[in-house]
C-alpha cells in the first residue's frame, strides 16, 4: 500500500459526531482524518450543537476538518471566520448531501446546478489561501444530471482547493441504485487535484477494487461502511482482521465510551440517551445474531439495554 494513501472518515448527521470519532480513534483507529458533519447556519445562527461539534477540546487526539454547508458568500464567510477563531487551518465544502431539505434550497448538492453560485463559493475560498486557509470539497457528479461535474470541475481545477471528495451518484438518488464508475473514471482522468473515493465501501475488498481501478487516488472516504465494521480502516492498512471476539470486545468498549460522553452532554434524562445509544445499531455490526438485535431495539429501560449490550458475545 502507498503509504502517502489516506483513508478519512465520512460525515454523517446523527451518526459521526464527537462521541462516534473519540471512541472510534481510541478503540480502531487507521482514520487519517475525520470529517464533521456540514454545520451551516440556521434561523441567522449557529446551533449550540454544531458549535460543540467542532469545539477542540471535544475532539482532542484527532484529526479533525471541519465541513461546512453554505450557497452564498456571506455565509461562507461567517462560517470560516467562526472556524478559524477556534484554530483551523483545513475546511471542507458541502457540495454532496443529497436530502431535499437542504438540496431543494440550491444547499448540498444543490449547488451542483448552478455553476454561478459554485464559482462564487470557490472565489471565497480562494480569498483565504494567502492566510494559509486550506480547503477541500465533497461533492457528487451532479444533482440533477451526472454531467453537471463538467462545468464544475474546470472551476475547481483553477481554484485553491486542495483535495476533491467525490461520490459518484447523483443528489436526486440520494444513496439509492449503483454508483456511477464510469463517470468517476471520467471524472479521476480530468481531475487535477488530489482526489479521494466515497460510495459504498464495505470491505476491504472493496477498497481494494477501487484502488486497482484508480491506483492515483490520493484515498478513499468511507461512511456507512466503517460505520458497521469499525475495524475497517485499520484493517485495510494492516492488512490483518480481528476473530470475532476481538471484534465485539471492541464495539462494547466503543459504546462504554460513547455512553459516558453523551450521558454528559444529552438532555432530556434516560429515554433520549437510551434513544441516542440504541440508534447507533441502525449501522453496527451487521452480521449480529436476530434476536440479539431484537432485544437491543426492544429495550424500554437503560438498564435493560446496557445488560443487553453488555452480554454481547
Amino acid at each position: 500500500m502507498n503509504k502517502e494513501f489516506k483513508i478519512f472518515a465520512a460525515p454523517l448527521q446523527g451518526f459521526t459526531e464527537s462521541a462516534w470519532r473519540i471512541a472510534h480513534n481510541e478503540i480502531f483507529g487507521g482514520v487519517d482524518a475525520y470529517f464533521t458533519p456540514f454545520i451551516r447556519y440556521e434561523k441567522g445562527r449557529l446551533r449550540n450543537k454544531d458549535k460543540r461539534e467542532v469545539m477542540p477540546a471535544n475532539n482532542e487526539g484527532i484529526k479533525l476538518i471541519p465541513q461546512i454547508m453554505a450557497s452564498e458568500t456571506e455565509e461562507m464567510r461567517s462560517l470560516v471566520e467562526y472556524l478559524v477563531s477556534l484554530g483551523y487551518e483545513d475546511i471542507d465544502l458541502n457540495m454532496g448531501c443529497p436530502f431535499p431539505l437542504i438540496a431543494n434550497r440550491g444547499k448540498g448538492s444543490g449547488i451542483l446546478s448552478h455553476p454561478d453560485k459554485v464559482a462564487t463559493l470557490l472565489d471565497c475560498a480562494n480569498t483565504y489561501s494567502a492566510d494559509g486557509i486550506k480547503f477541500s470539497v465533497k461533492m457528487r457528479l451532479g444533482h440533477i444530471s451526472k454531467d453537471e461535474w463538467r462545468m464544475l470541475l474546470p472551476l475547481i481545477n483553477d481554484s485553491c482547493v486542495s483535495m476533491i471528495t467525490l461520490h459518484p451518484r447523483i443528489g436526486k438518488q440520494q444513496y439509492k441504485g449503483d454508483v456511477d464508475m464510469d463517470a468517476f473514471a471520467e471524472f479521476y482522468n480530468e481531475c487535477r487535484k488530489p482526489l479521494v473515493y466515497n460510495g459504498d465501501l464495505c470491505s476491504v475488498a472493496d477498497i481494494n477494487r477501487v484502488v486497482e481501478k484508480f491506483p492515483d487516488l490520493y484515498g478513499v472516504m468511507i461512511g456507512r461502511g466503517l460505520l458497521a465494521d469499525g475495524a475497517l480502516a485499520a484493517e485495510y492498512k494492516s492488512g490483518s482482521g480481528f476473530t470475532q471476539e476481538e471484534l465485539y470486545a471492541k464495539v462494547r468498549r466503543m459504546h462504554s465510551i460513547m455512553y459516558e460522553r453523551y450521558s454528559e452532554v444529552i438532555e432530556g434524562g434516560d429515554a433520549q440517551l437510551l434513544l441516542k445509544m440504541k440508534s447507533m445499531w441502525e449501522y453496527w455490526l451487521p452480521e449480529l445474531d436476530k434476536k440479539k438485535r431484537k432485544a437491543i431495539h426492544k429495550a424500554n429501560k437503560l438498564s435493560v439495554y446496557l445488560n443487553e449490550v453488555e452480554g454481547l458475545r
